[in-house]
Parts: C-alpha cells; structure tokens; sequence
C-alpha cells in the first residue's frame, strides 16, 4: 500500500498536475458540454501559457484620453512555468522599456499552486530605488496609469471568482479602435458570467465571451453594483505555428472605460516560447538590478 501511495505521488509530481486538474506543458481544448468551471479553467491555462516552459514578449501600450491624445510606452513581459515546484505555479515580470524616465518600472509576481496562499507581487520603482511589497488589497489599483488594473494584468486566477455558463453565442464583432476593423464578428463562443469572490470589490460581475477555437476571452464586459456596464476589455488571439505544435496566442489588448471615455491599447509583438528563459530573471534582486 506505501508502494502505491509513494507511485501515485511521483506520478503526480513527473506530469506536474495543479490544483485545478490540468497538466502543465500541455495544451487544451474546449468542448461541447464543458461547465462553466472547466472552461475557464481552460482560459486561466492559455492566459498564462502554462502550457509552455516559459514565455516572452515586447509591446507597445498607447494610451487614449477621450480627445484622441495618445501617450506610448513599450514594456517587456516574461514567464516561467515552474509546474510546481517548491509550490509555485508560475513567476512573471512585467516591466516598462520606454520611456526615459520610466524605464525599468517593474512588477514581479510568483503565483503558487495553493491558492489560499496570497501571491507574492513586488513593484520595483526605479527613481527611487525600492522595491514595494503589493498587497491583495492593491489588485484593484490602476496598472502603471493605465485603464488596466493589476489584477487584470498578473494576479487574477480561477478562485478569485464564480462563474456560471449562461449561454453559447456567436460573437456580435468587436470594432478594434486601432486599425477600425470589425473583429470575432459571427464567432462562435461560450457565455460567462463571473462574480468576484472578494466582497466589495471594484466589480459586481463581468461577462466574458470565451472564443471556442483557442480557448481564449475575447471580450470582457464589466459591470457595477448598480448593474451598469462601465468598462470593457477586448483581446486578440491567434495561433502560433511552431511547426511540431501550435499555441494560442494574445496579440491585442484593448480596454475601455466607459465613464472616461478613456482606452489603453496593448499591441503585442516578439512573442517567443520554450526559450530556457533563466529564473534569475524572476527575483527581486534581478528587479534591481536589471537595465532592461
């Protein structure tokens, strides 16, 4: 009996299964009958390509006040899948390249696989030379001055919410403001609604649209206490070929505060996987140190 129970652990370890169910380093899809559960369990998997050993990617983030006026910024994004390991899931830096005076500004965030265990979010603030400790409390703040909070960025994960599957739909299309073309119009998709956990928390529920074909949310819509749509997020995903596989990939970001009139679009680019990314680059020491 001790055999069997020693066999199951290492087994359990080898193929680096976490809490939700799934492997990581392997790739899922959606199917028809899947609860509302399994399917954004699938969505949190492909946000986080825990189905690669590790990610990286450059953008530009513009930001849209309501005039049209337009501030641009470039960051740099990079992710190590550690499947477990001393019960981390996964580490992830965010960090901004330009302009000047921001060059640097960075967040780091080790998420481990229990998630009653509160994630470990450091902003490294290069001006002044510190480091900050981020509590839970701070998700809700804007990322970096964006329409973005933290949480939409790097620390939301399947148990901050509830869902419910309340329907499947083809997509109404979404009109991308950067290039004016109509996107995901008359794509099949899975409805969910989604309610924070957290009370009193910046949202009452969102209702996400989660693309059938990669397993991807295309469309966030956020609502407030009072049952008013006051934000959205669109995204972008496409396939990766990398001749042997294929991954989903995020290539646009687009958020909207409806009450501003503001957006921040994010347009990605040089997205790299299985790259042997070292972890040093995920330590706070790193953060300090780093010249981006």
């Amino acid at each position: 009996m001790k055999k069997l129970v020693l066999f199951l652990c290492l087994s359990v370890f080898s193929f680096g299964v976490y809490a939700e169910g799934l492997e990581y380093y392997k790739l899922y899809s959606l199917k028809e009958g899947m609860s509302a559960d399994d399917i954004m369990r699938i969505v949190y998997h492909n946000k986080y390509s825990l189905f690669s050993h590790d990610y990286q990617q450059t953008g530009d983030v513009l930001y849209v006040d309501a005039s049209g006026f337009t501030r641009k910024r470039v960051w740099k994004r990079m992710r190590i899948t550690k499947a477990g390991e001393d019960g981390i899931a996964y580490k992830d830096v965010v960090a901004f390249t330009y302009p000047t005076e921001l060059k640097g500004l960075a967040v780091l965030t080790w998420t481990y696989e229990n998630y009653q265990r509160e994630q470990d979010v450091w902003l490294w603030i290069p001006s002044l030379k510190k480091v900050r400790k981020i509590s839970a409390s701070q998700n809700d703040d804007a990322f970096m001055g964006s329409d973005i909070t933290v949480e939409e960025v790097s620390t939301r994960r399947f148990e901050d919410e509830t869902y419910k599957l309340t329907g499947e739909k083809d997509f109404q299309g979404y009109k991308f403001e950067q290039t004016g073309g109509i996107e995901y119009k008359g794509e099949p998709c899975f409805v969910i609604e989604a309610k924070p956990v957290k009370s009193h928390w910046y949202y009452s529920k969102r209702i996400i649209w989660v693309d059938k074909d990669t397993g991807g949310n295309i469309f966030d819509e956020y609502y407030d206490k009072s049952g008013k749509m006051f934000k959205t997020l669109f995204r972008k995903w496409v396939w990766e070929d990398l001749g042997d596989k294929k991954y989903p990939m995020q290539i646009v970001l687009e958020c909207k505060d409806l009450r501003t009139g503001h957006r921040t679009d994010i347009l990605m680019r040089d997205t790299k996987y299985d790259q042997q990314i070292s972890e040093y680059n995920f330590t706070v020491k790193a953060l300090m140190r780093s010249r981006w």
